[in-house]
Formats: structure tokens, sequence, C-alpha cells
């Protein structure tokens, strides 16, 4: 068991869709999937600093935003190989490629590569798409031990019983949406084979298509003991 006087108590803020910062007590603050335009951003919200850009795969929706903050505050981007080396092209200097299974250090979070069921792709200046490696989610685990699971956008997939294996994370992140990512009947059974305590839903209410509402997911796991819908608003900040 991790010692309770190591938590590093990272604060969690949901700014839309699948953007999340997380602020550490430490300081440094981790980006997932920086989209600054998404219509649920919140409005007066900005950034003093950022140091780690996560990106989970090359959709417009998960990288609009990624070249011009890591420019910015020279932030270190981290994501699959094509995916970074498609951002160095256009003038990111501090990029940290990885794939599926590996590890590497972004501050005081070690961060692991997991498999997504999606697609993948980026469009260059000129609209055509360019392949941009695979999807991809993410394990974040901190210095008191504690793993948040990231899953990026994604269906619900069998490995995520090995995300429990091997990982066990206290807190995930999903996609509940529908249309483009699972919808809440494939997240409810994305928690139980998680087993993660406490579950934030993301990628909803962002368009009228995206037709899944945590209450929805809350209702599906209602029977699953131990495991709480944690629904947050855009600019609500949690700290975990």
């Amino acid at each position: 068991m991790a010692n309770a006087t190591l938590k590093v108590m990272p604060a969690i803020t949901w700014l839309g869709h699948s953007t999340f910062q997380i602020t550490l007590e430490t300081g440094e603050v981790l980006l997932t999937d920086p989209w600054l335009d998404n219509p649920k951003f919140p409005a007066g919200h900005s950034f003093s600093r950022v140091d780690v850009i996560l990106v989970s795969h090359g959709h417009f929706d998960h990288t609009a935003s990624v070249v011009p903050l890591a420019k910015q505050f020279g932030a270190k981007v981290v994501g699959i190989y094509e995916v970074c080396l498609f951002v160095k092209a256009r003038g990111v200097e501090n990029i940290s490629p990885m794939n599926k299974g590996g590890s590497q250090q972004a501050g005081p979070v070690k961060v692991t590569m997991t498999h997504a069921l999606h697609s993948s792709g980026v469009e260059d200046e000129n609209g055509n798409m360019v392949y941009a490696g695979d999807p991809a989610g993410f394990v974040l685990r901190f210095a008191d031990g504690r793993a948040l699971y990231f899953a990026g956008d994604t269906a619900v997939f069998a490995e995520m019983a090995l995300i429990k294996e091997l990982y066990h994370p206290e807190l995930a992140i999903l996609p509940i949406g529908d249309l483009f990512t699972m919808d809440p009947v494939e997240a409810a059974l994305a928690c139980k084979m998680i087993g993660a305590k406490k579950v934030i839903p993301m990628h909803w209410g962002t368009f009228p298509p995206l037709t899944g509402r945590p209450e929805h997911l809350a209702d599906l796991i209602k029977d699953q003991p131990g495991t709480q819908v944690w629904a947050l608003e855009p600019g609500q900040t949690v700290q975990w």
C-alpha cells in the first residue's frame, strides 16, 4: 500500500472534450490531447506553464493546440512515434516519442503507453490526411504509487483487463460519447475490466451527436461496488 504521507494529490481540471490539465503539487503541468478551441473549453482559462503534453492520437480534436502550446512553453510532447515526427516537422523541438508497452519519465510521472481501439490520422496544411501511427492510451504512475489510466479515444477491448492486472489504476478517464468512441454501455464493461475506484467521463457533449452522458454510465455501473463516476463540468478542478 502506498504511504499516505507521499501522496502527490494532483489537481485535475477538465477543459472539455479530451483535454485535461493535471497540475502536480510540485508545480509541473501535464496536458492531455489539447484542443483549446473545443466548444466546451472554459472561457477565461489560461496557462502559466505547460511541462508535458500527452497526445493519444492524430485526430484534429486531440492535436489542434499541441504545436502552439509546445512552442510557447517548451513543453515535452509525448506520443506515438509518428505523431511526434509530425509536430517536430512543424517546429516543435522537445519531442519524446514512444510506442505501446513502453514507459518513460515525464517529470515526476512515469508514463506507459497502452493500446486503444480507434483510428489515427492528422491533416497537413493542404488538407491531406497523413498517417499518424496507432491510437493509444496512457497509464500515469505517480510518486505515491497510484496510477491513472487515460484511455484516449477507444472502443471497449478485452485487453483492458490487462491494464488492471499490470497497473491497477485507481482513476480511469474514459470516453463515453458514442459515434466516434465507446458509449456508456461499452464504458460500463470497461469499468468492470479496469476496476478503478473512480471514473471520469470524457469525449461527451462536445457536439450533439456525442450523446453519451455520465448519468447513464453511473446507472449502468451501480451494481459494481467500489466504482464511482466522477462527472466533471468543463473548468471544474478536483483533487485526487
